[in-house]
């Protein structure tokens, strides 16, 4: 039983990590999922920011053998990460509960200052003793109940699933926050010596947060508050901060110089090339994105009215809880209602000005803070009873955490989710030997297909153009390092796009029209200078967009024809065979965004298959691909005028 008392947070943490190992992926799955796991594997440089801290972890990760695949021993890191930061919450839920007091408005000091004088003046040692059992045994409670609503909450459960840099960030803010919370304890006690060994403990955390995720910005605001009401604006104060920062920023320049370090080796996957200062700021600081920061009121408007209405589906029944928690923790524990009052309001600040459709992972710091808040809910459903009696709370706890257990369970669980793999190796499959494809479908080819072609080398050889990332110049070097032939016969204009794209990723004064220009001649070439010693193929999502809005069009002579999931870029009009869709896609019930993408271009391709060979006139081809269709899809929307042209067998 001691035992237990003394490691609940890591039996806590085990425990959540076991639950995690039934929801965990078996396979990459949507957005940056395939990109980290090959830049992982690979030792390689991912998007912005980089993110060296996941990427170095990852690697040595990787290297232990495991009866995994790659990308299933990366998953599981994440389920690593996750279930270790919810076991640091509970110890730091347990830690503010023992010293409540500390955090206190000094009224509610004194009230217990009082009722500690009349105990001791009652000299009942064994009531006393049986009530501090009793407190003891609550505290443990509520930590624990507090780290599960965490834990299963939807969008903190599901980092555990899959490769992402914000299960580490997960971990390394809560290590974070337990931090801040000793050294803050430490202070109250006067303790100099351990106080300043905690805050540097503290800083070096936080560097690891930005090395990580810069993001970690978001806590500032908070930790600042704390720091200053004790330390005051003093000179005392300023001369820890800078004794910290010794400690801050080697930490955060060693971790970083693997960017620029590693990009002069030129890895398999070199995003933004940082190998001079200017590139590395760029990458650092996600120049690229800015554009989507604070990009309109409106845009901030959206953000906020999805983030206010996912909210209820986060914590279910234990919304309440927080609810709770947020006006109780004003009374028992005013200085950490402020803290998470402040880290609450400053990310959703910022996460609502940011303009991206996967915008709930920027809301985390504000979901742990909710948490906390539930934790004081816990405290307060436990003081409600004045009995002292732990049961019925007990139940009231126990069963809030079920419910939101089965509210999630099956919107987190990717335990059999092989779609994302199932497509990516469908289009690399279904095309030949040295092929060339032309594609933006990030979230679930591009990225997916890093992995295969990378890691498992499946399809290695098959070149992959990322059509929106052609508008960075880092891109051709990648591009040139993999597969050199691809602008042999366009260094001209390859040349001359670079020169004028320099100005706009400086943000300076450009030329856009001759830029544009230049993007429009430099795509329609790749095809042209390519097509006669390669196949070239063409993503729906480029020819429903770009080519239809006249962006983008292929050399005079040539046309598209359906084939497998891409179009064909061939010479000529006359009649082009292609194989039987012998291809198996694993679809299921589950339902997002990205899913539903996915079985929207399966679709869209196989009918256009089906329309080609009836221009044709090959009615039977026409009907293997119509009953391909209906077997994997049934429920796919099909025109009247096929269904007529082909009923039903």
């Amino acid at each position: 039983m001691e035992l237990a008392k003394k490691y609940f947070y890591v039996i806590t943490g085990f425990f959540v990590f076991m639950i995690y190992l039934f929801t965990l992926a078996p396979s990459v799955v949507q957005i940056d999922s395939g990109e980290l796991a090959a830049v992982q594997a690979t030792l390689g440089i991912a998007h912005p920011t980089g993110y060296p801290l996941f990427t170095i972890i990852g690697y040595i990760f990787s290297l232990i053998p495991l009866p995994f695949t790659k990308i299933f021993q990366l998953n599981l890191l994440a389920a690593v990460f996750c279930s270790a930061g919810i076991a640091v919450f509970v110890c730091t839920a347990k830690l503010l509960l023992d010293n409540l007091n500390l955090f206190s408005p000094s009224k509610v000091k004194i009230e217990k200052k009082k009722k500690d004088k009349r105990n001791d003046k009652k000299g009942d040692t064994k009531k006393v003793g049986q009530e501090t059992t009793l407190t003891e045994t609550v505290k443990y409670i509520i930590a624990i109940a507090g780290g599960l609503i965490l834990a299963f909450s939807e969008t903190f459960w599901l980092q555990s699933t899959s490769v992402e840099v914000y299960s580490l960030h997960i971990f390394l803010m809560n290590i974070i926050i337990l931090y801040l919370v000793k050294a803050f304890i430490y202070v109250e006690k006067e303790n100099d010596k351990t106080n300043l060994k905690l805050w540097l403990i503290f800083s070096a955390f936080l560097a690891l947060g930005f090395t990580n995720h810069m993001t970690t910005l978001l806590i500032i605001p908070g930790v600042t508050y704390l720091f200053f009401i004790k330390n005051k604006f003093g000179k005392a104060g300023f001369i820890k901060i800078l004794i910290m920062l010794t400690v801050f920023f080697p930490i955060l320049i060693l971790i970083y110089s693997y960017l620029p370090v590693r990009a002069a080796q030129n890895p398999i996957l070199n995003w933004g090339n940082t190998t001079d200062f200017e590139n590395l700021i760029r990458h650092i600081t996600a120049k690229q994105y800015q554009v989507w920061l604070f990009a309109s009121s409106a845009a901030a408007k959206r953000q906020l009215i999805h983030f206010v209405e996912t909210l209820p589906g986060q914590f279910s029944i234990a919304l309440l809880l927080s609810f709770v928690g947020l006006i109780s923790s004003f009374f028992y524990a005013r200085k950490i209602f402020v803290f998470l009052i402040i880290i609450f309001l400053f990310t959703v600040f910022y996460s609502i000005n940011y303009e991206i459709h996967d915008i709930d992972t920027y809301f985390l710091l504000a979901y742990i803070s909710l948490a906390y808040f539930a934790v004081f809910g816990l405290l307060k459903l436990f003081k409600m009873n004045k009995k002292k009696k732990i049961i019925l709370p007990l139940i009231v706890a126990v069963l809030v955490i079920v419910i939101q257990f089965v509210t999630n369970v099956n919107k987190t669980n990717q335990s059999g989710i092989y779609t994302y793999e199932d497509y990516t190796r469908t289009i690399l499959n279904g095309v030949s030997s040295e092929s060339i494809i032309f594609s933006y479908q990030w979230d679930y080819f591009i990225s997916p297909s890093y992995y295969f072609r990378y890691v498992e080398n499946y399809g290695k050889d098959i070149a992959v153009v990322d059509k929106e990332l052609l508008r960075r110049s880092w891109y051709f070097d990648q591009l040139d390092r993999n597969y050199p032939f691809l602008f042999e016969e366009l260094e001209d204009v390859v040349s001359k796009f670079k020169a004028a794209l320099l100005p706009f990723e400086r943000s300076e004064n450009f030329n856009s029209k001759l830029l544009e220009g230049l993007y429009r001649r430099l795509m329609t070439g790749l095809v042209a200078t390519n097509i006669d010693e390669r196949n070239f193929y063409i993503a729906p999502e480029l020819y429903q967009n770009e080519m239809q809005r006249g962006e983008f069009k292929l050399p005079q002579g040539y046309q598209l024809v359906p084939d497998n999931l891409l179009f064909k870029v061939v010479k000529g009009d006359e009649y082009v065979p292609a194989s039987d869709p012998d291809f198996q896609i694993r679809f299921t019930d589950k339902k997002n965004y990205y899913l539903e993408k996915i079985e929207y271009f399966t679709g869209f391709m196989l009918l256009n298959r089906v329309n080609y060979e009836l221009q044709h006139g090959k009615v039977e081809r026409a009907k293997v691909y119509m009953r391909k269709l209906k077997k994997i899809l049934p429920d796919y929307s099909i025109p009247i005028t096929l269904k007529n042209v082909l009923p039903d067998d």
